[in-house]
C-alpha cells in the first residue's frame, strides 16, 4: 500500500505490486479542495495516485503525484434519489457499511475492497455477473480540478460524460462522485471445484447466468476448471440450500481462496453463510490484505458471443502462458456507454491473468494471450499489464477520438498527460 505519511512524501515509491517506481520526487496530499486547487493550478506535471493497485504506469509522471485521500472524508447519501456523493479517495470498503445502514447498496463492487472509488472507476475495473456493469457505470456525477485549478461538475447526459468517467485521470484531479444506489440485499457465497471444461464451453450462458455474479478461476490445466464461486441474492424466499453437484462440479467442503494451497481467511465468507452485500460481492475482506503483491496482472474483455471462441483458442495455447500464471479469472461485465471502458457498447468477458512478479517471464506469455484473442478484438484493462500498440487501441474504441478530442480541450498543455496517455494516445496518431 501506498504510504501518506510526511516522512514518505519525498521518498522514493512504488505500487502496490512492487513493480513500478514512480518517477515524481514529490506526493502532495492536499487537506482541501482549496488547497489541490492551487497545486494543480501551479503545477506542470500532474498526476492523481490513488490506492495504488496499477500494476502499470498509468498513474506515473516526472512531476508531481497528488493523493486525494486527505481531503475532508464525504459520504453524503440522498435516500430519495437513491444516490450517494463520496470523496473520491475514499475506498469501497469506507462507505459500504454506511450504506448498506441507510438500506441502500452498489450494484456490484469488484474483488478487492482496498480500491479507491475514483481510481476503480478511472480505469474500468469491475465485479461479475451478466446483468452488471462495471463499477464506473454507477457514476452519475463527478466533480474534478481542472489543469488551470477550475472545479468542474459532470452530470450523466453533459457533453463529454461518457467520456469523463473511465478517463485515466487525463481530465483532471477527481474530488467527489456520485454514484447510483440499489435497495440493499444479502448475498450467499459458494465455491464449487473441478468443474468440467466440456460443461462450461457447451453451456457457458446458462453457467454464467445461474447467480448475481459468478467468477471462474482456472490454472489453465485442460480438463476441469479449478472453482466456481456462485454469490446468489437471497430473495423473499429466504436463503436456500445448494446441491452437492452442480454442472459436475463438486461443492466445497470447506472455505477456499481462489489460488489453490493458499489459505482462505483472507477470503469472504462462503458455505452459503448469508451475509450482506458488501461482505459476500468482493472476494477479499477489508480487514486483511489481500495478497503480498507478489504478483503482475493482464486482463482482456471480449464479446460475450465470443467467449467460448476465445476460451478454445486460449485453451490452445496454455502451454505459453500457464508456467507464469498463478491463477486466472473469468467473469461477465454487462456492456456500457462509458467511452474507454472496456465493456463499451457490448455485453463482455474478461478473462483474468494473475502473473508471478517477474516482467521479462510474462512478456511473452503476454504477447502470445494477446494475439490468441487478436481475432476477438480484446481490450486490455487498463490499471494492467498489456504489450499493445496504440494503433491496435485506437481500432479496439469506437470514441477513441472522441476521447482523445475531450482531453485535448480539457488539458490543452497537456498537464495531465504523462508517458502512459502520450504512448497510448499519441497527439499525432
Amino acid at each position: 500500500m501506498i504510504d501518506h505519511s510526511a516522512q514518505a512524501r519525498s521518498a522514493r515509491r512504488t505500487n502496490w505490486a512492487g513493480n513500478i517506481t514512480f518517477g515524481a520526487q514529490q506526493l502532495h496530499m492536499p487537506a482541501s479542495v482549496g488547497e489541490l486547487q492551487e497545486m494543480v493550478a501551479g503545477g506542470t506535471a500532474v498526476r492523481a495516485l490513488g490506492t495504488g493497485h496499477s500494476f502499470n504506469t498509468v498513474a506515473d509522471t516526472v512531476g508531481s503525484l497528488v493523493s486525494v485521500a486527505g481531503l475532508p472524508r464525504v459520504i453524503e447519501v440522498d435516500q430519495d434519489a437513491r444516490t450517494a456523493t463520496v470523496s473520491a479517495g475514499l475506498r469501497f470498503g469506507e462507505i459500504t457499511d454506511t450504506l448498506h445502514r441507510r438500506g441502500l447498496a452498489l450494484h456490484n463492487l469488484g474483488s478487492l475492497p482496498h480500491i479507491s472509488v475514483a481510481g476503480a472507476c478511472a480505469t474500468g475495473t469491475h465485479g461479475s455477473g451478466v446483468g452488471n456493469h462495471c463499477l464506473a457505470g454507477a457514476v452519475r456525477a463527478l466533480e474534478l480540478v481542472t489543469a488551470d485549478g477550475s472545479l468542474v461538475t459532470l452530470r450523466r447526459g453533459d457533453s463529454g460524460f461518457a467520456g469523463a468517467v473511465v478517463s485515466m485521470g487525463a481530465l483532471g484531479v477527481v474530488t467527489r462522485l456520485t454514484l447510483d444506489l440499489v435497495p440493499a440485499f444479502d448475498i450467499q457465497q459458494w465455491v464449487y471445484e473441478a468443474f468440467p471444461q466440456e460443461r462450461l464451453l457447451s453451456r457457458f450462458d446458462e453457467v454464467m447466468s445461474e447467480a448475481y455474479s459468478v467468477s471462474l478461476f482456472t490454472g489453465w490445466h485442460g480438463g476441469a476448471v479449478d472453482q466456481v464461486w456462485l454469490k446468489q441474492r437471497v430473495t423473499e424466499d429466504g436463503p436456500r440450500t445448494a446441491p452437492q453437484r452442480w454442472h459436475g462440479a463438486k461443492l466445497a467442503t470447506g472455505p477456499r481462496h481462489p489460488v489453490p494451497g493458499v489459505a482462505a481467511e483472507h477470503c469472504t465468507q462462503q458455505l452459503g453463510v448469508p451475509g450482506p452485500w458488501h461482505a459476500r460481492l468482493p472476494h477479499f475482506r477489508l480487514e486483511f490484505t489481500p495478497s503480498n503483491g507478489e504478483e503482475l496482472q493482464s486482463e482482456y474483455f471480449v464479446a460475450r458471443r465470443d467467449a467460448v471462441a476465445a476460451y478454445e483458442a486460449l485453451d490452445r495455447i496454455r502451454e505459453r502462458f500457464a508456467p507464469v500464471l498463478q491463477i486466472g479469472e473469468i467473469r461477465t461485465v454487462a456492456g456500457d456507454d462509458l467511452w474507454l471502458s472496456p465493456a463499451q457498447g457490448r455485453d463482455s468477458v474478461a478473462f483474468h491473468f494473475t502473473w508471478v512478479p517477474d516482467t521479462a517471464a510474462v512478456t511473452p506469455a503476454l504477447e502470445a494471450v494477446e494475439e490468441a484473442l487478436a481475432p476477438f478484438a480484446a481490450r486490455p484493462h487498463w490499471g494492467k499489464v498489456f504489450t499493445m500498440a496504440p494503433g491496435t487501441l485506437r481500432g479496439l474504441y469506437p470514441h477513441y477520438d472522441d476521447f482523445d478530442r475531450l482531453a485535448a480541450r480539457f488539458d490543452p498543455a497537456g498537464k495531465f498527460r504523462n508517458g502512459f496517455l502520450a504512448h497510448h494516445f499519441p497527439r499525432d496518431a
